[in-house]
């Protein structure tokens, strides 16, 4: 079992970092570079930087903005919104980006995700997948949340590793910055069916949560943000948590 990890998310829109519920009503609560190196300080393993907004608006990420934020920090940096083919990666990974994350690209063209795996690596191929829950089932969304697909959630996990993405970011729609908890049923679900690292995302309101989403939804890494962006908790008082649940993740 590889060290679990403490992720930072943060949302960018027109250059600034937002959050909302639900993927709706953001609000504004900083500068990514500030933010970043904050987080770094405190003690998160990595930050995740997604431009929300790349997709609905049909454009590329805003690069001068990863390779500002990546050139002061020293955890890795994962990218995502409006990489849509190797190119763009290629162009994430010079900008300073670590890993890179493909949601509506992947879902238009599976086949992205393995020319990328092929020319940088799979370990640098993160599938970004919102899910909302749908019967008994998850559907895929995609272009930040708003279009609905026929994809069922646990299947896509399952075929976006097979073409080559080396982790899996799972994010619960129902759950996004309600602060009510991840969707363990969810992240155990999809983590019990992919050989990759699943990445639990939506919900975070508290330290236990990120604890259970761990623990009892099998998650690998837990992404975190609004809970921390107001104060409601910080890095370390989670990772304190975790490590008292004996939990192995990496020390302040």
């Amino acid at each position: 079992m590889l060290t679990r990890r403490l992720i930072v998310c943060l949302d960018v829109k027109g250059g600034r970092v937002v959050k909302g519920v639900q993927f709706e009503g953001l609000r504004d609560v900083g500068d990514p570079v500030e933010l970043a190196m904050r987080y770094e300080e405190a003690g998160a393993d990595e930050v995740t930087f997604l431009d929300i907004s790349a997709s609905n608006e049909e454009r590329g990420t805003l690069w001068d903005l990863v390779h500002r934020t990546a050139e002061r920090l020293f955890i890795p940096l994962t990218v995502g919104g409006g990489v849509r083919t190797a190119d763009d990666v290629g162009r994430a990974l010079r900008a300073g980006a670590d890993k890179v994350s493909l949601n509506s690209a992947a879902v238009a063209r599976p086949e992205v995700l393995t020319e990328c795996a092929e020319r940088f690596g799979a370990q640098c191929v993160v599938a970004s997948i919102d899910a909302k829950r749908d019967g008994d089932r998850w559907r895929v969304y995609t272009h930040g949340g708003k279009k609905a697909t026929e994809l069922d959630a646990v299947a896509w996990a399952r075929e976006c590793v097979k073409r080559g993405a080396g982790e899996i970011l799972l994010t619960s729609i129902d759950r996004d910055g309600a602060r009510s908890g991840y969707d363990l049923e969810l992240t155990r679900t999809v983590a019990e069916q992919v050989d990759v690292p699943v990445i639990a995302s939506g919900g975070a309101g508290n330290a236990e949560h990120v604890r259970a989403a761990l623990q009892e939804g099998k998650a690998e890494a837990a992404l975190v943000a609004g809970i921390l962006h107001d104060g409601v908790t910080t890095v370390g008082a989670i990772k304190s948590l975790l490590q008292k649940s004996g939990l192995g993740i990496r020390s302040l």
